[in-house]
């Protein structure tokens, strides 16, 4: 016998067809728009500047771990309005850890189009200790100074991960991507596919330069007290 949905499951469904925003409208908020600019050129700089000893430290440390890698790890992500850029990070995982990752698919745990898994055999000694902190996002400011993405936004998709979007999903690319959000901030890993999408789509709604601020405090508290990263 099948079991019947919920009156909550059917109208968290029914709210999911609804779409909530216009490209044209958001593309019109250019006071916004170029705050924010200004804003992340200035604050990619000076992290950048000021956290180059850190970076070199880190540079060290994962040549020593796993020496037959590079430093720094880059992957193709989908940004605003799809386009194609390439993101950086400090490599956490083994250098063939793309290719094994098909054969762990089947581990993954959250629900939806991204890929997690708590215990992932992939990741280096180093890798689990800048993943915990989120240190290992560091260089894409980057991403940020040059443009591709911005301090605070929903995170860039893989091009795999696009492939089982519904038109409500690919509403969150209707904006800049970003270094950090609500995703980050609220639970991230224990959070599931669906609900990143609505948390993006409410930062989309409420953001503004004040909101972007409140949730780069939150960001910098989770560095320092992590919740459930890895």
């Amino acid at each position: 016998m099948q079991k019947q949905k919920s009156n909550k499951a059917i109208e968290v469904e029914n709210t999911r067809e609804v779409m909530l925003f216009n490209q044209a409208v958001i593309d019109q908020r250019y006071v916004y728009r170029i705050f924010k600019r200004l804003f992340d050129i200035i604050a990619s700089l000076a992290g950048l500047i000021l956290l180059s000893p850190l970076f070199l430290v880190l540079a060290i440390w994962i040549k020593v771990d796993d020496p037959a890698g590079g430093v720094f790890y880059s992957q193709i992500r989908l940004g605003l309005k799809q386009r194609k850029f390439k993101m950086y990070k400090f490599r956490s995982m083994c250098t063939d850890a793309d290719e094994k990752l098909k054969n762990l698919l089947k581990y993954n745990e959250v629900e939806g189009a991204m890929f997690k898994m708590k215990e992932d055999p992939r990741i280096t000694k180093v890798g689990k200790f800048i993943r915990k902190y989120s240190i290992d996002e560091l260089p894409q400011l980057w991403n940020v100074l040059i443009g591709d993405m911005t301090l605070v936004g929903p995170r860039p998709p893989l091009e795999r991960e696009i492939k089982d979007y519904t038109d409500y999903d690919w509403q969150r690319l209707m904006v800049k991507p970003g270094c950090t959000g609500l995703w980050q901030v609220s639970g991230r890993n224990s959070i599931g596919f669906h609900e990143m999408v609505e948390l993006d789509l409410k930062y989309i709604k409420k953001s503004s330069v004040v909101y972007d601020l409140g949730i780069i405090f939150r960001t910098v508290k989770v560095m320092i007290m992590p919740n459930d990263a890895y």
